[in-house]
Protein backbone atom coordinates (compact mmCIF):
# COMPACT_ATOMS: atom_id res chain seq x y z
CA UNK A 1 0.00 0.00 0.00
CA UNK A 2 1.74 3.63 -1.18
CA UNK A 3 1.93 5.85 1.78
CA UNK A 4 1.02 9.81 0.95
CA UNK A 5 0.58 12.80 3.70
CA UNK A 6 -1.59 14.12 0.73
CA UNK A 7 -2.04 17.56 1.42
CA UNK A 8 -0.55 17.18 5.32
CA UNK A 9 -4.56 18.08 7.03
CA UNK A 10 -5.88 15.71 9.70
CA UNK A 11 -9.24 15.97 10.29
CA UNK A 12 -10.16 14.89 14.04
CA UNK A 13 -13.47 13.47 14.06
CA UNK A 14 -14.09 14.16 17.77
CA UNK A 15 -18.20 13.61 18.21
CA UNK A 16 -19.70 11.10 20.01
CA UNK A 17 -21.66 9.15 17.70
CA UNK A 18 -20.94 7.63 13.76
CA UNK A 19 -23.91 10.15 12.67
CA UNK A 20 -22.36 13.15 13.70
CA UNK A 21 -18.91 11.51 12.65
CA UNK A 22 -20.76 11.28 9.24
CA UNK A 23 -22.07 14.30 9.01
CA UNK A 24 -18.40 16.44 10.33
CA UNK A 25 -16.94 14.45 7.07
CA UNK A 26 -19.96 15.60 4.39
CA UNK A 27 -19.35 19.05 5.97
CA UNK A 28 -15.20 18.90 4.97
CA UNK A 29 -16.47 17.81 1.52
CA UNK A 30 -13.27 15.73 1.16
CA UNK A 31 -10.74 18.57 1.97
CA UNK A 32 -8.32 16.81 4.34
CA UNK A 33 -6.90 14.01 3.48
CA UNK A 34 -7.24 12.00 6.39
CA UNK A 35 -9.42 11.96 9.41
CA UNK A 36 -8.38 10.79 12.34
CA UNK A 37 -10.48 8.61 14.73
CA UNK A 38 -9.98 8.93 18.24
CA UNK A 39 -10.86 6.99 21.85
CA UNK A 40 -14.09 8.65 22.32
CA UNK A 41 -15.45 7.44 18.62
CA UNK A 42 -13.63 4.12 18.43
CA UNK A 43 -15.44 3.27 22.00
CA UNK A 44 -18.99 4.06 20.90
CA UNK A 45 -18.68 3.11 17.25
CA UNK A 46 -16.09 0.13 17.27
CA UNK A 47 -13.67 -1.83 14.80
CA UNK A 48 -16.87 -1.68 11.94
CA UNK A 49 -16.46 2.20 11.66
CA UNK A 50 -13.08 1.78 10.93
CA UNK A 51 -13.81 -1.02 8.28
CA UNK A 52 -16.32 1.22 6.46
CA UNK A 53 -14.11 4.27 6.23
CA UNK A 54 -11.58 2.83 5.21
CA UNK A 55 -13.55 0.61 2.26
CA UNK A 56 -15.13 4.27 1.74
CA UNK A 57 -11.47 4.90 0.59
CA UNK A 58 -10.79 7.22 3.49
CA UNK A 59 -6.84 7.47 4.82
CA UNK A 60 -7.72 7.01 8.50
CA UNK A 61 -5.34 7.33 11.51
CA UNK A 62 -6.29 5.73 14.55
CA UNK A 63 -5.46 7.57 17.59
CA UNK A 64 -5.98 4.57 20.56
CA UNK A 65 -2.52 5.61 21.98
CA UNK A 66 -1.98 1.85 23.11
CA UNK A 67 -0.12 1.17 26.40
CA UNK A 68 0.06 -1.78 27.85
CA UNK A 69 2.47 -4.83 28.20
CA UNK A 70 4.77 -5.86 25.13
CA UNK A 71 1.91 -9.21 24.71
CA UNK A 72 -1.34 -7.18 24.99
CA UNK A 73 0.18 -4.21 22.40
CA UNK A 74 1.46 -6.90 20.03
CA UNK A 75 -2.26 -8.51 19.69
CA UNK A 76 -4.22 -5.59 20.17
CA UNK A 77 -1.97 -4.17 17.06
CA UNK A 78 -2.58 -7.57 14.73
CA UNK A 79 -6.61 -6.95 15.47
CA UNK A 80 -5.93 -3.35 14.14
CA UNK A 81 -3.56 -3.96 11.16
CA UNK A 82 -6.98 -5.94 9.77
CA UNK A 83 -9.28 -2.45 9.72
CA UNK A 84 -7.29 -0.91 7.03
CA UNK A 85 -6.00 2.35 8.99
CA UNK A 86 -3.23 3.52 7.91
CA UNK A 87 -1.31 4.98 11.17
CA UNK A 88 -1.83 3.64 14.25
CA UNK A 89 -0.64 5.48 17.83
CA UNK A 90 1.40 4.11 20.98
CA UNK A 91 2.75 5.48 23.66
CA UNK A 92 6.40 6.23 23.96
CA UNK A 93 6.71 5.44 27.30
CA UNK A 94 5.55 1.79 26.84
CA UNK A 95 8.86 1.21 26.38
CA UNK A 96 10.88 -0.79 23.88
CA UNK A 97 10.51 -3.74 23.90
CA UNK A 98 6.39 -2.83 23.75
CA UNK A 99 6.90 -0.46 20.75
CA UNK A 100 8.79 -2.80 18.60
CA UNK A 101 5.90 -5.47 19.83
CA UNK A 102 3.76 -2.64 17.97
CA UNK A 103 6.02 -2.46 14.75
CA UNK A 104 5.94 -5.96 14.15
CA UNK A 105 2.34 -6.62 14.34
CA UNK A 106 1.83 -3.85 12.19
CA UNK A 107 1.50 -5.37 8.83
CA UNK A 108 1.24 -2.09 6.19
CA UNK A 109 -0.10 0.33 9.14
CA UNK A 110 2.38 2.72 10.15
CA UNK A 111 3.04 3.18 14.18
CA UNK A 112 3.48 6.35 15.37
CA UNK A 113 4.75 6.70 19.30
CA UNK A 114 3.00 9.70 21.41
CA UNK A 115 5.97 11.08 22.85
CA UNK A 116 4.56 13.95 25.83
CA UNK A 117 0.81 14.61 25.38
CA UNK A 118 -0.22 18.35 24.45
CA UNK A 119 -2.13 19.27 27.34
CA UNK A 120 1.12 18.38 29.99
CA UNK A 121 3.87 21.28 30.41
CA UNK A 122 6.49 20.75 32.71
CA UNK A 123 4.37 21.82 36.04
CA UNK A 124 2.56 18.73 34.69
CA UNK A 125 5.94 16.19 34.23
CA UNK A 126 6.86 17.48 38.18
CA UNK A 127 3.55 16.31 39.17
CA UNK A 128 3.75 12.83 37.45
CA UNK A 129 7.02 11.99 38.59
CA UNK A 130 8.38 12.13 35.05
CA UNK A 131 11.92 13.68 34.28
CA UNK A 132 11.76 17.45 31.98
CA UNK A 133 11.92 19.25 30.85
CA UNK A 134 9.52 18.91 28.07
CA UNK A 135 11.78 19.14 24.98
CA UNK A 136 14.61 16.94 26.61
CA UNK A 137 11.76 14.18 27.36
CA UNK A 138 10.40 14.31 24.01
CA UNK A 139 13.67 14.27 22.61
CA UNK A 140 14.56 11.44 24.41
CA UNK A 141 11.24 9.42 23.38
CA UNK A 142 11.94 10.20 19.93
CA UNK A 143 15.06 8.72 19.70
CA UNK A 144 13.42 5.52 21.99
CA UNK A 145 10.67 5.22 19.10
CA UNK A 146 13.92 5.59 16.48
CA UNK A 147 15.35 2.79 17.47
CA UNK A 148 12.78 0.68 18.39
CA UNK A 149 11.18 0.95 14.55
CA UNK A 150 8.67 3.26 14.99
CA UNK A 151 7.52 5.06 11.55
CA UNK A 152 7.03 8.29 13.01
CA UNK A 153 6.40 10.37 16.40
CA UNK A 154 3.08 12.59 17.63
CA UNK A 155 4.79 15.80 19.14
CA UNK A 156 3.86 18.92 19.93
CA UNK A 157 4.66 21.94 17.22
CA UNK A 158 7.01 23.01 19.99
CA UNK A 159 9.27 20.13 19.75
CA UNK A 160 8.75 19.41 15.88
CA UNK A 161 12.12 21.47 15.07
CA UNK A 162 14.32 19.38 17.57
CA UNK A 163 12.89 15.87 16.41
CA UNK A 164 13.42 16.57 12.52
CA UNK A 165 17.47 17.25 13.88
CA UNK A 166 17.73 14.02 15.05
CA UNK A 167 15.78 11.83 12.63
CA UNK A 168 15.95 10.87 8.87
CA UNK A 169 13.59 12.47 6.32
CA UNK A 170 11.43 9.47 6.24
CA UNK A 171 10.56 9.24 9.59
CA UNK A 172 6.94 11.15 10.27
CA UNK A 173 6.14 13.91 12.59
CA UNK A 174 2.58 14.38 12.97
CA UNK A 175 1.58 17.17 15.17
CA UNK A 176 -2.14 17.70 17.15
CA UNK A 177 -2.43 21.28 19.30
CA UNK A 178 -2.49 23.26 15.91
CA UNK A 179 -4.54 25.96 15.77
CA UNK A 180 -5.53 28.66 13.42
CA UNK A 181 -4.38 32.43 14.91
CA UNK A 182 -6.99 33.83 16.62
CA UNK A 183 -8.68 29.87 17.75
CA UNK A 184 -8.96 29.13 21.14
CA UNK A 185 -6.18 26.77 22.39
CA UNK A 186 -8.76 24.99 24.59
CA UNK A 187 -7.22 21.94 27.19
CA UNK A 188 -4.01 22.09 24.63
CA UNK A 189 -0.55 24.10 26.08
CA UNK A 190 1.47 23.77 23.60
CA UNK A 191 0.48 25.14 20.52
CA UNK A 192 1.41 26.82 16.62
CA UNK A 193 -0.47 27.90 14.13
CA UNK A 194 -0.18 25.45 10.76
CA UNK A 195 1.87 26.89 8.97
CA UNK A 196 4.72 27.60 12.25
CA UNK A 197 4.17 23.74 12.26
CA UNK A 198 5.04 23.11 9.11
CA UNK A 199 7.91 25.20 8.72
CA UNK A 200 9.57 23.54 11.96
CA UNK A 201 9.39 20.10 9.69
CA UNK A 202 5.95 18.71 10.92
CA UNK A 203 4.56 15.78 8.52
CA UNK A 204 0.99 16.04 9.46
CA UNK A 205 -0.91 18.16 11.38
CA UNK A 206 -4.10 17.37 13.29
CA UNK A 207 -6.96 19.84 13.68
CA UNK A 208 -10.10 18.85 15.48
CA UNK A 209 -12.30 21.99 17.20
CA UNK A 210 -11.91 24.79 14.64
CA UNK A 211 -12.77 22.37 12.33
CA UNK A 212 -15.59 20.74 14.01
CA UNK A 213 -17.00 23.89 15.12
CA UNK A 214 -16.29 26.07 12.34
CA UNK A 215 -19.00 27.65 10.54
CA UNK A 216 -18.19 25.82 7.49
CA UNK A 217 -15.52 23.20 7.95
CA UNK A 218 -14.56 22.73 4.19
CA UNK A 219 -13.91 26.52 4.65
CA UNK A 220 -11.86 26.01 7.75
CA UNK A 221 -10.23 23.38 6.14
CA UNK A 222 -9.00 24.87 2.96
CA UNK A 223 -7.71 28.01 4.72
CA UNK A 224 -5.84 25.63 6.68
CA UNK A 225 -4.54 23.42 3.84
CA UNK A 226 -3.04 26.85 1.84
CA UNK A 227 -1.14 27.36 5.11
CA UNK A 228 0.19 23.96 5.17
CA UNK A 229 1.26 24.87 1.34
Amino acid sequence: MAFSVGNRLIAALDTPTRDEADTLIARLAGVPSWVKLGLELFCAEGPSLVRDYTRRGLAVMLDLKLHDIPETVARATAQVATLGAGLLTVHADGGRAMLEAAVKNAGEMRVLAVTVLTSLDDADLAEIGATGPVGELVKRRAELALRAGCHGVVASPHEVALIRALVPDDFLIVTPGVRPAGAAHGDQKRVTTPRQARTAGADLVVVGRPLRDAPDPAVAARAIVAELA
